[in-house]
């Protein structure tokens, strides 16, 4: 008699971070201490190693040292935030300086925390699981209508189109318009015509983990916090066609 079958039960990845530090003893300390809690860490030796590996593995949190060899923590930001696959990951850098104005210098560019060393292990993963644990919530955000009606979504759009046309049009007014990747305005033009994140991913023959990212980075852009609202924003704006 055969086993009654099973369902499949799913698996829950581990977060995936890339450790980017230029000393053996920090990188294998810091790679220990966040395997131990659970997470999934592949290290590189400096920047230029870490953005291959970012292009490889798109992580889901990047921790880098600030001053190394060949490619330091800001270039190696920079190019992470001028990448569309990339640009929403979030970053903490590992510096040894810990004076204000290279703090500043750090948020300046984008990086998303700041942790000067010597450091407390304690603090090192309180930090990163916070990081995550924001991250996961503004992806839990751009997916909360990923499994609606789409029917529903296609009669609000109508319905903002419809209340523009007639006149309720907010674009008399200047305002400054945030700028968009190639990437993000395919995924905003694709979202005003009422698809979902899974239909948008097949469109663009990318994953939808990947679209939660360009709808989460679309929400932070524009200021908004549902695909209404942000539908009605490009509307208004005539971002979308």
């Amino acid at each position: 008699m055969s086993e009654p079958h099973m369902p499949n039960q799913e698996i829950i990845q581990s977060p995936r971070l890339l450790l980017v530090d230029d000393e053996p003893g920090m990188r294998n300390a810091v790679q220990a201490y966040l395997q131990d809690e659970g997470f999934d860490v592949t290290t590189a030796a400096d920047g230029e190693e870490g953005w291959q590996k970012a292009q490889q593995m798109i992580p889901d949190l990047v921790i880098s040292d600030v001053m190394m060899p060949r490619c330091d923590g800001y270039e190696l930001l920079k190019r992470l935030r001028e990448d569309e696959r990339l640009g929403g990951t979030p970053v903490i850098f590992l510096t040894a300086k810990g004076m204000t104005i290279d703090r500043t210098q750090g948020y300046q560019a984008g990086v998303d925390d700041y942790i000067p060393k010597p450091f407390d292990p304690d603090e090192l993963v309180a930090r990163v699981k916070n990081v995550v644990k924001r991250q996961e919530r503004l992806l839990t955000e751009a997916a909360r209508f990923a499994d609606a009606d789409v029917g529903q979504m296609a009669k609000q759009i109508t319905e903002i189109r419809s209340m523009l046309t007639k006149g309720d049009d907010t674009t008399s007014k200047e305002i400054s318009l945030p700028s968009f990747t190639p990437r993000e305005s395919s995924v905003l033009q694709l979202v005003a015509e009422g698809l979902m994140n899974k239909e948008i991913a097949r469109r663009l023959e990318t994953s939808i983990r990947n679209v939660e990212k360009y709808v989460s980075r679309l929400f932070i852009k524009t200021g908004t916090s549902s695909r209404t609202e942000l539908v009605r924003y490009a509307l208004e704006n005539h971002l979308v066609t």
